[in-house]
């Protein structure tokens, strides 16, 4: 067996480390995939030659290169799917349940920034759900549900940004920032929750990591709408509301190309 290290110059977020592990999948010659993400680098542990190994990511344009190959006589090491696939499911209904709260009370207090924080719980989610396929599913489901998922993450993303326009140049009244502040501030418990949660895990696999990165963009967007619902309450304004809206669907729409890269 032999241990061959990549360095991918493009590999930025846990997005292009799923894309990487699903154009390997069919390679039955690797044995094991580890990602570090900090010093995008991909570890594979393998039998016979590398061609197929480098053709297949060299196809990704991801700026791949060699760093070295050796010999290996080391374990394979096994992933805890069990506690993990606990972990993921825990996290899925956090994010379902926020998702229906915040929904409800963004329609209440009229605040596109809580509808926009509420869709992208909805879409972390789907990525939750991804992220079990991972675990347990073929590399068929995992793609047809990505597809589905990034369509429908887009779909929102469109309507998001429809929606702000629409109130950026209509007269809408201006959102309730108490409602505002006080949803987003519970979200933000239950998102750190969820990534203390998250990292209970010791996995080093990309669903995993994938996940934890997700819900802390969610931390930042939740303490974003909590400073536009302070800022609301000050300036009697709905400006604050609608620039927070308008970054929270951008995060749903980055999600959505990433999610439907990985579906190809």
């Amino acid at each position: 067996m032999y241990k061959t290290i990549f360095h991918i110059k493009e590999m930025d977020c846990p997005s292009e480390e799923q894309i990487i592990r699903m154009k390997l999948a069919d390679n039955l010659s690797i044995k094991q995939l580890s990602f570090d993400l900090a010093n995008k680098n991909l570890t594979i542990l393998h039998d016979g030659e590398l061609t197929e190994i480098k053709i297949a990511i060299d196809s990704l344009n991801f700026g791949a290169s060699i760093i070295e190959t050796t010999k290996y006589n080391g374990e394979i090491l096994q992933n805890n799917n069990t506690v993990d696939n606990k972990l993921l499911w825990i996290v899925l209904i956090i994010n379902l349940s926020f998702f229906i709260l915040e929904i409800l009370f963004g329609l209440i207090a009229n605040s596109i920034g809580l509808v926009a924080d509420s869709l992208d719980m909805l879409a972390d989610a789907f990525v939750y759900g991804l992220s079990l396929y991972a675990i347990s599913g073929t590399i068929l489901i995992k793609k047809r549900v990505a597809r589905i998922s990034g369509l429908f993450q887009l779909a929102l993303a469109i309507m998001g940004f429809v929606e702000v326009l629409r109130r950026f140049i209509g007269f809408e009244e201006i959102p309730n920032p108490t409602i505002m502040i006080s949803i987003s501030f519970l979200a933000l418990i239950a998102n750190t929750t969820s990534l203390i949660i998250l990292n209970k895990s010791k996995s080093k696999e990309v669903h995993i990591k994938s996940s934890q990165i997700f819900t802390s963009n969610d931390v930042i967007a939740n303490i974003g709408v909590i400073i536009a619902g302070v800022l609301v309450l000050f300036l009697n304004s709905k400006i604050p509301d609608l620039v927070v809206g308008l970054f929270v669907f951008i995060f749903v729409l980055r999600g959505a190309i990433k999610i439907l890269k990985i579906s190809k």
